[in-house]
């Protein structure tokens, strides 16, 4: 579902423009970019390490989606610790830890900015409210959800039936 300010004109999902990435078994990749996965619809979870509500909530939730739509190849998951404070705490080697530890067999990126101390790059070219924070971006490129606050059940039914109705993570 778009958020009401998106309603009436589309909203082209930016390159990721993460340099820092590592693979589904925790093995450094090349950069990963958004054309990896043309004609799939991406589900991008947007965490640090230290955050509180990324580990009650938001990691459970892309975790119960991750495993459900499992052998869905038309959906691809992404997960980027989008660093913006704690840089000491929010490193590359905590991201690699948050990997292991939910199991989460998905690539990861780290994004503390250019110079590994600043906004994020993918923070400010999806202008995002902080974490935990998820991203849909459908087959189309367009940015069909983004927030904090997700329905993982309703998430996992719409991206089941996508085609029926519009994405809708909450209902």
């Amino acid at each position: 579902m778009k958020n009401q300010e998106q309603e009436n004109k589309a909203v082209y999902a930016p390159e990721f423009n993460v340099k820092n990435w590592v693979d589904a078994n925790g093995n450094k990749t090349d950069q990963v970019k958004l054309s990896d996965f043309n004609g799939k619809f991406k589900v991008v979870f947007c965490f640090q390490s230290w955050c509180p509500g990324c580990h009650s909530s938001g990691l459970p939730n892309l975790q119960k989606m991750v495993e459900a739509l499992k052998d869905n190849d038309n959906v691809a998951f992404l997960a980027i610790q989008t660093v913006f404070e704690g840089y000491h705490e929010n490193t590359y080697e905590k991201m690699l830890e948050t990997q292991k530890k939910y199991g989460l067999k998905i690539p990861f990126g780290h994004d503390a900015g250019d110079d590994g101390k600043s906004r994020s790059n993918f923070m400010k070219n999806y202008q995002t409210g902080g974490t935990p924070w998820f991203i849909f971006i459908d087959q189309n490129n367009e940015v069909v959800f983004a927030g904090f606050h997700i329905n993982a059940d309703a998430a996992i039914k719409s991206l089941l039936n996508m085609g029926d109705d519009q994405i809708n993570p909450n209902n």
